[in-house]
């Protein structure tokens, strides 16, 4: 399903092919030879989606942008099944592996890998070759990659990071579970006014 979303619909390569229970919404640009496969969800909310050429998004992928964290992906880049990438950077030849999680201001440079359940977390750099190995989580800039059993290491980087504040604009102190789902129930009831912007057949967005 293709959607508008604020004015904006996606825009998509004749050479692409997004499968029919894919979803894109809002400002998505879907590069040449990309490949969105069933299940696959890119919501732009305020911020963009752009993708390169040859782009592989496995079923089941969840792909999101806000107004402070637009997503771009790089040529020939791959993300696998019930992967989820929000607001991060991913260079040239990229992999993310499936179950993979890349959050907000992440930028993973060129061949760098994340692999099966491995997470590369806010504000987190990632330099070119690099890997996350199974079930790791990597951390900082610089980057620090650690097992999931050092939880206490992990969050001694990333407290300072201010995951609150850099993701739902709200400062730590005073995010409570009700302040910030109220505020996302807001935020994502612009989705009410979205429609349908594409003839499947023809793989091109018809925005009114």
């Amino acid at each position: 399903m293709i959607l508008s979303h604020q004015g904006k619909c996606p825009q998509i390569h004749p050479s692409a092919y997004i499968a029919p229970t894919a979803t894109l919404c809002g400002d998505v640009t879907v590069g040449a030879h990309c490949r969105i496969m069933f299940g696959a969800c890119l919501i732009a909310e305020g911020g963009s989606i752009v993708i390169g050429s040859h782009g592989i998004v496995l079923e089941n992928a969840v792909i999101r942008s806000t107004a402070l964290h637009s997503v771009t992906i790089g040529n020939h880049c791959l993300v696998g099944p019930n992967a989820h990438l929000a607001g991060c950077t991913l260079e040239d030849e990229v992999f993310i592996a499936t179950g993979a999680c890349v959050f907000h201001a992440g930028i993973l440079r060129a061949r760098s890998e994340v692999r099966v359940n491995g997470v590369v977390h806010l504000k987190t750099e990632l330099p070119e070759d690099a890997t996350v190995p199974i079930g790791w989580v990597a951390v900082g800039s610089p980057v620090t990659i650690l097992p999931p059993d050092q939880h206490e290491r992990i969050w001694e980087i990333q407290k300072p990071l201010n995951f609150p504040l850099a993701v739902y604009g709200i400062e730590r102190s005073e995010a409570s579970m009700t302040r910030i789902t109220e505020r996302m129930a807001t935020f994502l009831g612009s989705h009410a006014d979205d429609h349908t912007s594409l003839t499947l057949s023809a793989q091109r967005p018809e925005c009114p």
